[in-house]
């Protein structure tokens, strides 16, 4: 019983450092412009292309397996910072004084065009991810045990969001961030150019987007596909909400009390509904408590 409880923890553990990276793309677009970018699974989505694409290129150049993974990681973050900026720029900066609606119903209409631009340059098909990170298993105690992938899933995550909360907290870029999440006029009159800061948040976002992609895609069987983001950016959007959404420490509560009830859930109940418990969480905090369970923290906001 003990062994379960504990295997079942590690197993929330994992998936919800993934969901707290894409969560934190969310939060922090929501943090400094107020709208719900609904295309960030898909900027994950097209991270975990790139990096399949480009591992698999230099995998049959021989290059080493750790220089692979690192050249990957950079490419699906070039190119997801790129996309991302892109996004920003042509589809949402026009609307920056548009009803929220506007950029709601953009956002999905962005999203269903990355998916269909994946399917355009990599086709319908289920792509292998490669094998960049070993699986061995550690046994902890009697049958618990976790893989070395898992444990550096756990260790890039932390990394990651570490790194962030340090960057909004204690550089030049991170006090523009929550200057401009205040009010972006007033941060035009104080020096500070808006239109940059709101594009650094966008990229930021972005590049942690594409290392979840990587990540998702090693731990979730290793298949990637142009529908991959939905699901997972779905939940991140939930795990948003459910942590406060606009907060960052919220998003990283969030994707891990997320990625712990769906593993309780899956373990202890069924796990042909893992899907739906993380909906069910959406409508009880959405009936119990709005604003998230860190929601009243504004301090902290991107």
């Amino acid at each position: 019983m003990l062994e379960t409880l504990v295997q079942t923890l590690i197993n929330g553990i994992v998936v919800g450092s993934i969901y707290a990276m894409v969560a934190l793309g969310y939060t922090m677009v929501y943090g400094i412009l107020g709208i719900i970018n609904f295309a960030h699974g898909e900027v994950m989505m097209i991270g975990a292309m790139v990096a399949m694409t480009v591992a698999t290129l230099l995998l049959k150049a021989g290059l080493p397996v750790l220089l692979v993974l690192i050249l990957a990681a950079i490419a699906a973050m070039v190119v997801c910072m790129i996309l991302s900026y892109t996004i920003e720029k042509v589809a949402y900066r026009p609307l920056r004084n548009a009803p929220k609606l506007a950029p709601l119903i953009t956002a999905i209409g962005v999203s269903f065009l990355l998916q269909s631009i994946a399917q355009l340059v990599w086709g319908l098909e289920h792509f292998p991810f490669p094998e960049l990170l070993p699986s061995k298993r550690i046994i902890l105690f009697g049958d618990v045990g976790i893989t070395m992938r898992e444990i550096v899933i756990v260790i890039v995550s932390l990394i990651m969001m570490t790194g962030l909360l340090t960057l909004v907290n204690k550089t030049k870029l991170g006090r523009a961030m929550r200057a401009t999440s205040e009010n972006v006029g007033v941060t035009g009159l104080m020096g500070v150019n808006p239109n940059k800061v709101i594009s650094a948040t966008f990229m930021i976002g972005a590049a942690l987007a594409a290392i979840a992609g990587i990540l998702y895609a090693m731990n979730a069987g290793g298949k990637v596909h142009f529908f991959m983001g939905f699901m997972p950016g779905m939940k991140a959007f939930i795990a948003a909400v459910l942590g406060g959404i606009g907060n960052i420490p919220g998003a990283v509560v969030g994707g891990l009390a997320l990625g712990l009830a769906e593993a309780l859930g899956a373990g202890y109940i069924s796990s042909e509904y893992q899907d739906v418990f993380a909906f069910v969480v959406l409508v009880v905090v959405l009936i119990f408590r709005p604003s998230g369970l860190l929601g009243q923290r504004t301090a902290d906001r991107a």
